[in-house]
C-alpha cells in the first residue's frame, strides 16, 4: 500500500489530505477562526448538575457549556492484578456523589461540540506523544490492539514497565511504537513527564475556562498520528510550515525525516492530486459505483443512513449474483466514504436483500475488512433479516459536511422545496384570509418567477373567479430573489 499525506497551507486554513494508491481516504481541516478542542485540557467550573441524567454542566470558557457524565468522572481503568486479569470495576456512585455545583475541576475534551451540543468532558486526563500516552491518574499499561505478534506486544510491555517505575503514572503504548527501539520510548517518557508537570504547576493558579493543555497544531498532529513507516511522503506547499514539521520530525522521529518535502510548484497541491474535485464529490449524497450501482448517504441528527441500489448494474448470470457483487463492491466504497466525510455515532445500510447466506456473511466480511484500516474505532453487527446491518464509528468532531456547509436558506435545511402549484394555492387562501380581515380595493402577490408565470398561466381562470367572488382586484409582480416558497400578499 503507498500512502501519502498532502498538508495544503493557507493563512486562515490548513487541511491534511491521506492519500492512499493515489485515492483520497481522509480529510482533515483546522481554521484559525475555529481552531478544533479535542485534547484540550481545561480547569472547569460545576453550574449545573443533573442526578436524572447522571451528569453535569461545566463552564469551560467555550460558547456552549461542556458535558460531563459521570461514567467519565469514575472511570477507572482496569488495573492488572498479579495473575493477569484486569480487576473488576464498580459502577459509578450517583454524580451528586462525586461533583457539586461551583466546584472547579481539571477537565478534557473527549468529543467536539457537534450541532448544537456541547463538548463532552472526562476528568480521565490522557496526554498523547508519537508512541505512548500519559495516563496520569492511572497505573495501567496497555498496547494498542492493533499490534497483533504476541512477541511484539511483550517486548513492548516489558520496556513501558521498566520506564514508568516509580512514576505512579499508566501509559498506553500506540500502534506507530511497533518495532521502536527503547530509547525511542524512553524519548517520549521524558517528553510527557514534562509535558504533565508543568500543567500541574500551573493548575494552582489557573481561573476557571482556563485552557491548560492544548494539543499540536494540525500539520504537526498529522505527522505524529499519521506518519508511519509504509507513508512514502509527506509534501507541505508552505515553507515555513515544512520547516516547523521537520525540526518536529527530527526531535520525535529521525528516521522519517527525510520523507518530508516542500512542495514549491505553481498548480496547487491539491489540485495536482485530484484532492479538490474528491472533497467536492464527498459534500453530495449520491455516491457511484464502477459496476453502475450507487449508494445514497443521508446524514441526520440521529443517525446517518445507507441505501445501496444496483443502478445499471445488470450483471452476467442471476439476480442474486448481481446482487452479491453490487453489495461487494458498496462495502467497500462505504468503508471509504465513511473515513472520508468523517461519518460518526449509529450508521444504518441498507444492503439489496440476499438470499444466499453466505453472501451475507462474505459482504460483512468484507465491511470488516475494508474497515481495518480506518483510524476511529468501529464496531459492525450482524445483518437483519431485512438486510440492514446496523454499526457505530467513534465520532470526536463534526463531519465534512458539516464543517463544510450549512442549511439552505431556501429550504431550511430540509433539501425539499414546495411546488409552485403547492404555492399557488397557499398563496389564495392567504388572499381569502386577508380580505376577511382587512379593507382593501386590490391585493398585490409578490413571489417567485415560477409561481407567478404558473398562476398567471395555468390558474388564470381560477385567479378570475376569485376576483369575482371577492369582489376585489388581484396583481402578481415575480420577484427574481424569492425562492420558490416565499411570498408576500401586499393590500393596496
Amino acid at each position: 500500500m503507498s500512502e501519502e499525506l498532502l498538508i495544503n497551507v493557507t493563512p486562515r486554513e490548513t487541511r491534511v489530505a491521506v492519500v492512499e494508491n493515489g485515492m483520497l481516504q481522509e480529510v482533515h481541516i483546522e481554521r484559525a477562526a475555529r481552531r478544533g478542542y479535542y485534547g484540550n485540557v481545561y480547569r472547569g467550573k460545576v453550574v449545573r448538575v443533573l442526578p436524572g441524567m447522571q451528569a453535569a454542566f461545566v463552564e469551560i470558557g467555550l460558547a456552549r457549556t461542556a458535558f460531563l457524565h459521570g461514567s467519565d468522572i469514575v472511570r477507572p481503568l482496569p488495573v492488572e492484578a498479579d495473575g493477569g486479569d484486569a480487576a473488576t470495576v464498580s459502577a459509578p456512585p450517583p454524580i451528586s456523589e462525586l461533583v457539586r455545583e461551583g466546584q472547579e475541576i481539571l477537565v478534557q475534551v473527549i468529543k467536539e461540540p457537534i450541532g448544537s451540543k456541547g463538548a463532552r468532558l472526562t476528568t480521565q486526563i490522557s496526554l498523547p506523544s508519537r508512541y505512548l500516552v500519559l495516563l496520569p491518574d492511572s497505573t495501567m499499561l496497555g498496547v494498542s490492539s492493533r499490534i497483533e505478534d504476541e512477541d511484539e506486544r511483550a517486548r513492548l510491555k516489558g520496556i513501558i514497565q521498566s520506564l514508568s517505575e516509580g512514576t505512579g503514572c499508566g501509559y498506553i503504548v500506540r500502534t506507530n511504537a511497533e518495532g521502536q527501539p527503547a530509547q525511542a520510548l524512553a524519548e517520549d517518557v521524558a517528553y510527557l513527564e514534562k509535558a504533565w508537570t508543568r500543567l500541574k504547576q500551573m493548575l494552582p493558579t489557573a481561573k476557571a475556562g482556563q485552557r491548560l493543555y492544548e494539543d499540536l497544531s494540525l500539520p504537526l498532529r498529522a505527522v505524529r498520528d499519521l506518519m508511519r513507516a509504509h507513508v512514502e511522503k509527506v509534501r507541505i506547499d508552505s515553507r515555513e510550515t515544512w520547516e516547523r514539521t521537520v525540526e518536529f520530525a527530527r526531535t520525535f522521529m529521525p528516521e522519517l525525516a527525510e520523507r518530508i518535502e516542500h512542495y514549491p510548484g505553481e498548480r496547487p497541491l491539491f489540485d495536482l492530486y485530484g484532492v479538490e474535485d474528491e472533497m467536492h464529490k464527498a459534500l453530495r449524497p449520491e455516491v457511484p459505483l464502477k459496476s453502475g450501482g450507487y449508494l445514497i448517504i443521508d446524514q441526520t441528527e440521529a443517525m446517518t443512513t445507507v441505501d445501496v441500489n444496483t443502478g445499471a448494474y445488470l450483471g452476467h448470470r442471476n439476480l442474486e449474483e448481481t446482487v452479491y457483487r453490487t453489495n461487494l463492491e458498496a462495502a467497500q466504497a462505504l468503508a471509504r466514504q465513511l473515513r472520508l466525510r468523517n461519518l460518526g455515532g449509529i450508521i444504518i445500510i441498507d444492503f439489496i436483500d440476499m438470499q444466499d447466506d453466505e453472501h451475507k456473511r462474505q459482504v460483512l466480511r468484507t465491511l470488516e475488512k475494508s474497515l481495518a484500516n480506518d483510524h476511529a474505532k468501529t464496531t459492525v453487527y450482524a445483518m437483519s433479516p431485512l438486510g440492514l446491518v446496523e454499526m457505530t464509528r467513534k465520532r470526536t468532531a463534526e463531519s465534512l459536511a458539516r464543517q463544510l456547509t450549512e442549511p439552505c436558506s431556501a429550504c431550511s435545511g430540509r433539501g425539499l422545496v414546495k411546488t409552485a402549484e403547492t404555492v399557488g394555492y397557499e398563496i389564495f387562501r392567504e388572499i381569502t384570509r386577508a380580505v376577511r380581515q382587512f379593507e382593501a380595493r386590490t391585493l398585490l402577490v409578490l413571489a417567485s418567477p415560477q409561481v407567478v408565470n404558473r398562476i398567471t398561466e395555468e390558474e388564470s381562470a381560477a385567479v378570475i373567479e376569485l376576483e369575482e367572488f371577492l369582489g376585489k382586484t388581484i396583481r402578481f409582480q415575480a420577484e427574481e430573489q424569492y425562492g420558490q416558497d416565499q411570498y408576500d400578499v401586499v393590500l393596496l
